[in-house]
C-alpha cells in the first residue's frame, strides 16, 4: 500500500511540474501588449485554442474607442488562464502595398572606417590609426575640432597637421570617444598618413514595402543599411531613393546567397531617407505610388500557413510568388525575425533558386493582408528566409511622419 501511494505521488507530482512547465512556455511566448482594431476582440491566429476573457468592469472589447485601452484575460480552452495582457485599440491602417525595386543612395554620420593599411616609413612601417586605439567600424566625427563628414575631410585634417598630433573624436557602439593620433609621412609620396580607410556614402537596391498616403510616409526593407566590410548599420546623415531597373539576378545556393542586378534609371529621387533603423529604411515619398491599396494585419494575425510575397526580379514591375509561413514568433528580441517562410513558387525556384539579396522588403501577404516583409535569406537553404512584421514597420513609419 505505502509502494503504491508513493508512486501515486510521484506521477501527480511530475504532472503538475509538466502541467507548470507548459503554463510558463505559453506565458513567456505571449507579449505584454497588443495591437487590436477597432471592433474587433483579441484573436492570434497562431494559437486559436486561446480564448479572450474580458476582464470584470470594462467595457465590450468592440466598444472601445481607438487610442483607449483595456485587460484581457488569455485562457486555454477557455478553462485554463494563461496570462492577462493589455489590447491597445487602433483604427484599420490601409497601406499601398508596393513590390518594386529601389535605389538607395546614403551618406554616413562621420566617415566610417573600414580598413587599415601600414605605411612605409625611413626605417620599417607603422599604423597611427591602431595605435591611437581606433578600430574598424568607428566613425570618424571630428580632427582637432574639425567635422570630418566626408573621406576627403579626413584625408584634409590629417594633411593639414604636417605631424603634428591630431585630437580625433570618433563614435563607437554609439558612445563618443575621443583618442590622439599621431600622423607619419610617408615614405614614398611624402604625404602624411593616418593608416586608415574610410568610407563616407554606400548606395544599393532594395524592395520597397509600403507606402502611406495619409503621411507619405514609406517603408522599405525591412532591416537596416549597413557597412559592407564592417557590417556595422550606417548612421544616417542624409540620402534618397531613386528608380532602379532590375537587369538580372545571381541564383542562391546553400552557402552563397543569390543577389539581384540592378542600375539607376533617373536621377529625379523619388523620396528622401529620414531614418535607418532596425526594421528598415524610411522617408517622404514624392510621387504617387504604384501598388494595391492593402490592410495592414496585426501581429497575432499572422499564422503558419499559406502566404504570396511581391517582388521584382526583371525590369520593374513586381509579380506574385507563392510561399509557405512555417513559424511566427510573437516575441522574437530580433525584430528582423519574427517570421520564418519558404519559397514554394516553382517559377521562383527555378530561377533565382529562392531568396536573394536584393529582395529585402518584399511585401508578404496572407488572407487579403500585409503581415510582413522579406528579410533575410538562410545562407544554408536561399529556399528559406526572415521575415518581419508589417506591424513593426508601420510603428517606424509613424515615428518618422510624427518627426516630419
Amino acid at each position: 500500500m505505502f509502494t503504491w501511494i508513493k508512486r501515486c505521488l510521484a506521477v501527480t507530482v511530475g504532472a503538475a511540474s509538466l502541467v507548470a512547465g507548459a503554463w510558463g512556455y505559453l506565458y513567456h511566448q505571449l507579449p505584454d501588449t497588443f495591437l487590436v482594431t477597432q471592433g474587433q476582440t483579441l484573436y492570434l491566429a497562431q494559437m486559436p485554442w486561446l480564448e479572450s476573457m474580458q476582464e470584470s468592469g470594462v467595457a465590450q472589447a468592440s466598444a472601445v474607442p481607438a487610442g483607449n485601452s483595456y485587460n484581457v484575460t488569455l485562457s486555454a480552452f477557455g478553462h485554463i488562464p494563461i496570462k492577462t495582457v493589455r489590447a491597445v485599440v487602433v483604427n484599420e491602417r490601409v497601406v499601398t502595398v508596393c513590390g518594386t525595386p529601389f535605389g538607395i543612395k546614403m551618406f554616413s554620420q562621420g566617415a566610417m572606417i573600414v580598413g587599415f593599411t601600414d605605411v612605409k616609413q625611413t626605417s620599417g612601417s607603422a599604423n597611427p590609426a591602431k595605435s591611437a586605439g581606433l578600430k574598424m567600424g568607428d566613425r570618424i566625427l571630428s580632427i582637432d575640432g574639425v567635422q570630418t563628414s566626408t573621406n576627403e575631410d579626413v584625408a584634409a585634417a590629417i594633411q593639414q597637421a604636417q605631424g603634428n598630433s591630431v585630437q580625433v573624436l570618433y563614435s563607437r557602439d554609439g558612445q563618443t570617444q575621443q583618442t590622439t593620433l599621431q600622423p607619419i609621412q610617408d615614405k614614398e609620396s611624402g604625404n602624411w598618413r593616418a593608416g586608415m580607410w574610410v568610407r563616407d556614402s554606400s548606395a544599393g537596391i532594395g524592395t520597397l514595402t509600403f507606402v502611406d498616403n495619409n503621411t507619405g510616409v514609406y517603408g522599405g526593407l525591412g532591416h537596416s543599411i549597413s557597412d559592407a566590410d564592417t557590417g556595422e548599420s550606417i548612421a544616417l546623415r542624409s540620402g534618397e531613393i531613386a528608380a532602379v531597373t532590375i537587369t538580372g539576378y545571381e541564383s542562391g545556393a546553400a552557402g552563397t546567397p543569390g543577389e539581384l542586378k540592378g542600375r539607376f534609371t533617373s536621377e529625379i529621387a523619388m523620396g528622401d531617407i529620414d531614418a535607418n533603423g532596425s526594421t528598415g529604411v524610411y522617408g517622404s515619398f514624392y510621387t504617387v505610388p504604384k501598388g494595391e491599396d492593402m490592410a495592414v494585419a496585426q501581429a497575432q494575425e499572422v499564422h503558419e500557413g499559406k502566404a504570396q510575397i511581391l517582388t521584382t526580379i526583371d525590369g520593374n514591375t513586381p509579380h506574385w510568388y507563392t510561399v509557405q509561413i512555417e513559424k511566427v514568433s510573437l516575441t522574437e528580441e530580433d525584430p528582423n525575425r519574427n517570421m520564418v517562410l519558404r519559397v514554394t513558387d516553382t517559377n521562383l525556384l527555378n530561377t533565382t533558386g529562392g531568396i536573394v539579396q536584393g529582395m529585402s522588403g518584399s511585401p508578404i501577404v496572407q488572407d487579403g493582408k500585409l503581415v510582413g516583409a522579406v528579410t533575410h535569406v538562410l545562407v544554408n537553404d536561399p529556399t528559406r528566409g526572415y521575415g518581419i512584421f508589417a506591424e513593426n514597420m508601420l510603428k517606424t513609419a509613424d515615428s518618422v511622419a510624427e518627426q516630419n
